[in-house]
């Protein structure tokens, strides 16, 4: 049995690509905090970036996402950690099983 994401997954996907291509993921904790050029030149940050969000995202019995925004901040304080070496004051440290990749 195939399943598929559902409209409401594969939209909060969609608008995540857009955020991160537009420089406006997780705004405004990354105001100000130039990662356009380390995901262009670092493939596999933008493939962590988006294991972030995919692995927090979570999906209700009907599939559709129930923290969108939640995942997005912490795919934006992943990056912001990667761009600066520290967190975001006030966010909680990345675990393992948000970055994994699988």
């Amino acid at each position: 049995m195939t399943t598929k994401l559902s409209p409401g997954a594969s939209g909060a996907l969609r608008r995540f690509a857009g955020w991160v291509a537009r420089g406006s993921v997780g705004h405004p904790l990354l105001e100000g905090v130039e990662y356009w050029d380390v995901l262009r030149d670092e493939a596999s940050s933008m493939e962590t970036l988006f294991a972030v969000f995919a692995n927090v995202l979570e999906l209700d019995d009907q599939g559709e996402p129930v923290n969108e925004k939640y995942a997005e901040r912490r795919a934006a304080a992943w990056l912001y950690r990667y761009c600066t070496g520290k967190m975001p004051e006030g966010e909680a440290e990345i675990e393992n099983w948000e970055s994994a990749l699988y």
